[in-house]
C-alpha cells in the first residue's frame, strides 16, 4: 500500500465513524529510509512525517526543510535528556514525554528558545517492563505536573504489546485523554490504524504501508 492508499483508505474509515474527513493526521514514519523514498512522499504533497531519532533527523531534515515548504515533524522515538535542544528546535511535536526530569528539561529549553513544540504524554498501557511511558495508573497525576509547568500539552500517546489486542489500549488511551480533557490520540500503526481511527485517533503513524520495509543501516 502507498501514500495515495492510505489516505483514500483514512477518508473511508473517519466517514464509516461519523469522524469530520480532517479529524486525524497521518505521520509519515520516515525513520531509516533512504532520501530518495522520503523526497517521493515529498514530491505527492504530503508534509507530516515522523523520526525516532534526534541524530538521524538532523542529518536529513534541514536540507528538506530548505527544499519543501510547509513539512511538519513529529519526534515518535525516546528523547534523551541530552538531545532536548536539538529536538525542539528540529521537531514540531514530541510525541514521548515519559518522566517528570524531561518534561522539566523540556520546560526549561522552552524558556530559553521562547518555544516549545506541541508535547504528548507516553502511556505504557501495556505496563511492559522493557517499554517506556508512564503507567495508567499514574498517568493523570503525570499529566496535572507537565501542566503545572505551563508546557503545550496536545494529547497521549500509546504503542499497544504487539501480541495483544490493540482496541483494548486505544480505548484506554482514550478514556484516559477524556478524562483529563486532552484532544490529542497518537495511536495507530501501519497493521492496525483502521482500529485507532475508529477509536478516535487524532495522528496515526505509518511507516511501511507508505515507504515500504525499512532499509537497515550500513555498519
Amino acid at each position: 500500500m502507498a501514500l495515495g492508499d492510505i489516505q483514500a483508505d483514512m477518508a473511508r474509515i473517519l466517514a464509516e465513524a461519523g469522524r469530520a474527513p480532517d479529524a486525524a493526521n497521518l505521520i509519515a514514519v520516515s525513520k531509516v529510509q533512504p532520501n530518495a523514498r522520503v523526497k517521493a512522499v515529498l514530491d505527492a504533497g504530503h508534509r507530516i512525517f515522523g523520526e525516532n531519532r534526534v541524530q538521524e533527523a538532523q542529518g536529513k531534515w534541514p536540507d528538506f526543510k530548505a527544499q519543501f515548504e510547509g513539512i511538519v515533524l513529529h519526534l515518535i522515538g525516546p528523547l534523551q535528556s541530552n538531545k532536548v535542544r536539538p529536538a525542539m528546535e528540529l521537531f514540531d511535536a514530541i510525541h514521548t514525554v515519559d518522566r517528570e526530569k524531561l518534561a522539566r528539561r523540556i520546560a526549561d529549553m522552552a524558556q530559553e528558545l521562547g518555544r516549545c513544540p506541541d508535547l504528548f504524554i507516553q502511556v505504557n498501557t501495556g505496563a511492559e517492563p522493557q517499554k517506556a511511558g508512564i503507567l495508567p495508573s499514574e498517568a493523570d497525576e503525570f499529566v496535572k505536573t507537565v501542566r503545572a509547568m505551563d508546557l503545550p500539552l496536545k494529547g497521549l500517546m500509546c504503542i499497544p504489546p504487539v501480541e495483544e489486542e490493540p482496541s483494548l489500549h486505544f480505548a484506554l488511551l482514550a478514556k484516559l485523554a477524556a478524562r483529563n480533557g486532552l484532544q490529542g490520540l497518537s495511536m495507530g500503526m501501519s497493521a492496525d490504524y483502521e482500529t485507532a481511527l475508529r477509536l478516535g485517533a487524532t495522528h496515526i503513524r505509518v511507516g511501511s504501508a507508505i515507504f515500504g520495509e525499512r532499509v537497515a543501516p550500513q555498519a
